[in-house]
């Protein structure tokens, strides 16, 4: 099968298209600028995982798995006992997702390393894979569901679907049938059995539903793949036939845009880090009140008012009246509020104090309008001064950062701030150290063994930088 039979059969075939190139990559393929953030996407999702061990979701999905018990095949972030690999494909994958502070794709849109990540790590651990062959079918699933994002938006989205739930975990399906290296016949049944799992409301956003999504994805992926694997047979279709995946998720059915491949040719190259703790559309909100505020001296009392224009599809992120952490970082008029009030917004105690009074008051002056035609990731801040003028500023923290390695230097600052107050500094190091080198490792024993609470790095064998 080739892109051209597909573009002009109107579709067909474009499961088994994207199945074939998922299976025939090679880590040597990538770019280096791909491979430098594949690397990084791991370790952004390992630092928000360690991040996430303190939040409600994480205890009881944790308490959960310990009723029901297992076989110990994969670890469990932060826990000392180790679950299934479905059980740590869920926990782990809710555990990334858990503050909203993990890498996005707006190709999807979506978190695909949240959803991706922990199917294929759980299986590499339970099979002994190695290091590159993670990062291989990592960069596989994770370029296969940014096509089928493509392919499905914006309908898709805007329709309702959380599609770091619904394209995720066929993203993971096959990620994981490339780890397995199933035959093409198998690697597409999978996508179906993932296809027909494929679920998640936009409407849970604020609520620990929304990282359960992460998880319930890359469970759903892994499963299907595993399921596959054994001779479960499904439609080889499943994206594109009638009364499927794409056709049932919403009107647009972009099958040139699936084909084409992204400047740079590397979805991978267009992943966007968080460095706010916050949905990411909230971001160029807080960057533009920023950069006001570092133009000129500004404090809240000499606001009168602060009018914030985003685009309609940022709905997801307008709760006028949060009253928890988990719902601040859904609200422009809050993330406003605390980037006038000079709050650290990486900082993961921010959020809670979204009832200060201080914060209350000033959100009670920010206003939000939604608007067509912008896109997810745009902001147009207007403040009215009581002095009588006004500051406007525009942002866009949807373009990808240029310089590949310096980002990576950044995340590990990132990863240092998140790891170290639930891991110690030491154990941080070792980490790092691993990660730095992660494809050239034979398996992921040293890695995941530091991930567990009764581990030092001597008992992994490693020693501190």
């Amino acid at each position: 099968m080739d892109a051209a039979s597909v573009r002009r059969s109107g579709g067909e075939g474009l499961t088994a298209y994207l199945v074939e190139q998922a299976l025939a990559l090679r880590l040597d393929a990538l770019s280096a600028d791909a491979l430098e953030v594949a690397r990084a996407c791991v370790t952004d999702w390992l630092a928000c995982s360690f991040a996430g061990l303190s939040e409600p979701v994480a205890t009881i999905l944790a308490e959960s798995m310990q009723e029901e018990g297992g076989r110990p095949q994969a670890t469990l972030i932060g826990q000392a006992e180790r679950g299934t690999v479905l059980q740590a494909a869920l926990y782990n994958g809710a555990l990334s997702h858990a503050l909203d502070y993990d890498d996005v794709n707006l190709a999807v849109p979506g978190h695909m390393s949240a959803a991706i990540l922990p199917a294929v790590i759980a299986l590499a651990e339970h099979r002994g894979a190695s290091g590159e062959q993670v990062i291989t079918a990592f960069a596989a699933g994770y370029e296969a569901a940014c096509r089928i994002g493509t392919l499905v938006e914006p309908a898709h989205y805007a329709n309702g679907f959380h599609a770091t739930a619904t394209i995720g975990g066929i993203g993971a399906a096959i990620a994981c049938a490339r780890l397995l290296e199933l035959p093409a016949e198998q690697a597409s049944h999978a996508v179906g059995i993932a296809a027909t799992q494929s679920a998640g409301l936009k409407a849970m956003f604020g609520s620990m539903t929304k990282p359960l999504h992460a998880g319930l994805a890359a469970q759903a992926g892994l499963r299907a793949a595993l399921y596959a694997q054994r001779g479960m047979s499904s439609r080889g279709d499943a994206i594109e036939c009638d009364k499927g995946f794409a056709r049932l998720h919403g009107s647009d059915f972009n099958v040139d845009a699936a084909l084409s491949a992204p400047a740079g040719h590397w979805h991978l190259t267009h992943n966007l880090f968080k460095f706010h703790a916050a949905c990411y559309s909230t971001h160029s909100t807080i960057e533009a009140v920023g950069q006001l505020r570092q133009a000129q001296p500004l404090t809240a009392d000499a606001v009168e008012s602060i009018a914030v224009v985003a685009g309609e599809g940022c709905s997801i992120c307008n709760i006028q009246q949060p009253r928890t952490g988990l719902e601040a970082k859904f609200s422009l008029r809050a993330v406003t509020a605390f980037a006038l009030l000079g709050i650290d917004t990486a900082d993961l105690h921010t959020w809670d104090r979204v009832t200060e009074p201080e914060v209350e008051a000033l959100r009670q002056r920010v206003q939000v309008t939604l608007v067509p035609g912008m896109s997810l990731s745009e902001s147009r801040v207007s403040m009215k001064l009581k002095d009588g003028r006004t500051l406007e500023r525009h942002f866009d923290c949807g373009t990808p950062s240029p310089d590949k390695q310096a980002q990576t230097r950044k995340l590990r600052a990132k990863f240092k701030a998140l790891v170290t107050p639930a891991a110690g500094a030491d154990k941080t190091q070792a980490l790092l150290g691993v990660l730095e080198k992660f494809e050239q490792a034979n398996d992921l024993q040293a890695l995941l063994r530091l991930c567990r609470p009764d581990a030092s790095p001597a008992s992994a064998g490693l020693q501190t930088p």
